[in-house]
């Protein structure tokens, strides 16, 4: 480290770099949540566009409204367990600063909700409305794990409202339209590396003749393992549309296609550093004070931020044939444009960047198939399985997204307590292959380095009541 490697721009994004809006360990491939359906869960949503089981069809294909000839409504909630634990290779600590531990299991319980409502208008015409949760995370490590300098906790949360209508230009083709308003609330925290922003502060202090050169060593000595916090908060809300076609090629088969669109957001928040105060012996202690009140006002300090952010597109083509009275089998392709996301910066309403992290994610194909089973009028059981991509390489995998491909494993059940009620319950097992991960964030020295694997799973059950009015 020497005098030449400090400029205040640099250890700004170096500390912050982390902080950027990605996501950790989610339930679909990167932060996409598949689960918006508890009827679909148990197929792992082969269904998909050609779906039509009930009004929480119309989240993969708005057309699917034409379906219902009475005005129904579907409620579901999803508890999602994914586990995440990071195996530690050859991780090496940050200047002046402990390796850390591993940081336990980032995953937790998270619970989603969502909820549908179809309203005929005539036998043309159907109205319906969604809200749901399309993107979103919660993961947490030990504040002192050893990639603490680039990712500590990640919280996003996104509420969607989807009004939509289907047309039935003929007995066999609808089409269906929707508008989408979303809102999204994020929160990123990690730790910073205050003690190499001294020492580097310090350095250059020295070379300018603020502070004798020779006190520069007792400064870095008596200033070892501090670490400051830095929290984002950042929310905003935007417009998005979808559309979708539905052909019933026969009584038996059908096929569907759909589309959303990217929504592009805008988002307004907070950077909120909390900094430590030194506790040095009183020979070094003007020293270190003149460092730190220019690290605390100029460099690591309160402000507004600002993040472009566009969600991606999806696409789906599905198929779904009713092999005979007992039989049904469907099958999905899904498209999802993850390219839109290449960088994700933060930068303070003056201007700088606080923090930028590469991200480079690739568009992502999900593929999925299964079957229903009526056992008898009151009862069906469901089955599927999914091979779901990630769009995260190797080289710029962060702790805050160690994503990579999985295998999805779904059963379910459905029991129609009448002719206007029945429930749904789903359980899936993620299997999601080891991730491996090399990453300082731009810096071994303030954020050190993170070499390793993660082991991951995803666990999920819901439950689904549908009623037909």
């Amino acid at each position: 480290m020497n005098t030449q490697d400090f400029r205040p721009r640099r250890i700004a994004v170096a500390v912050a770099a982390a902080c950027a809006l990605a996501a950790g360990q989610a339930h679909g491939a990167a932060f996409g949540l598949q689960e918006n359906s508890g009827s679909g869960l148990g197929n792992a949503f082969a269904a998909g566009a050609a779906g039509t089981e009930d009004a929480s069809s119309m989240w993969a294909n708005p057309a699917s409204l034409a379906k219902r000839t009475s005005m129904e409504a579907a409620a579901a909630v999803h508890f999602i367990t994914p586990s995440m634990k990071f195996q530690n290779s050859a991780s090496q600590a940050a200047f002046n600063q402990p390796l850390g531990g591993t940081g336990g299991d980032a995953g937790s319980l998270n619970i989603v909700p969502n909820m549908y409502i179809a309203v005929p208008i005539n036998k043309q015409w159907v109205f319906g409305l969604g809200l749901n949760a399309p993107f979103g995370l919660v993961t947490e490590y030990d504040d002192s794990w050893l990639g603490r300098y680039q990712a500590v906790k990640s919280d996003i949360k996104t509420m969607n409202v989807n009004p939509a209508i289907s047309f039935k230009p003929t007995d066999n083709i609808a089409i269906g339209v929707g508008a989408n308003w979303q809102k999204i609330d994020a929160t990123f925290t990690n730790m910073v590396n205050y003690s190499a922003a001294i020492a580097n502060t310090a350095q250059a202090f020295a070379a300018g003749g603020l502070i004798p050169a020779d006190q520069v060593l007792p400064v870095i000595g008596s200033t070892a393992g501090l670490d400051s916090k830095l929290s984002i908060d950042g929310d905003d809300d935007a417009w998005g549309w979808n559309i979708g076609i539905l052909v019933d090629l026969d009584k038996n088969a059908r096929v569907g296609l759909s589309y959303r669109s990217e929504i592009e957001y805008k988002i307004h928040g907070t950077a909120s550093f909390t900094n430590p105060v030194p506790a040095v012996p009183s020979p070094v202690a003007p020293y270190v004070g003149a460092v730190t009140s220019y690290l605390n006002s100029q460099v690591l300090y309160n402000s507004d931020v600002t993040a472009d952010v566009t969600l991606p597109a999806i696409a789906n083509a599905s198929i779904f044939y009713q092999l005979n009275d007992r039989w049904d089998l469907m099958a999905d392709v899904q498209w999802t444009g993850w390219s839109s996301i290449k960088e994700l910066k933060f930068v303070r309403s003056g201007g700088t960047v606080l923090g930028s992290t590469p991200e480079n994610f690739d568009d992502a194909w999900r593929v999925a198939v299964g079957a229903n089973y009526r056992h008898t009028d009151r009862w069906m059981f469901r089955g599927g399985i999914a091979w779901d991509q990630s769009p995260v390489n190797t080289a710029d995998r962060t702790p805050r997204l160690p994503d990579d491909d999985r295998w999805w494993l779904s059963v379910g059940a459905q029991y129609k307590h009448s002719n206007n009620l029945k429930f749904d319950a789903g359980f899936t097992y993620i299997f999601v292959d080891n991730a491996q991960i090399n990453q300082n964030a731009g810096s071994t020295a303030a954020n050190g380095l993170i070499n390793g694997d993660y082991k991951s799973n995803v666990v999920i059950f819901s439950m689904q009541g549908t009623y037909t009015f």
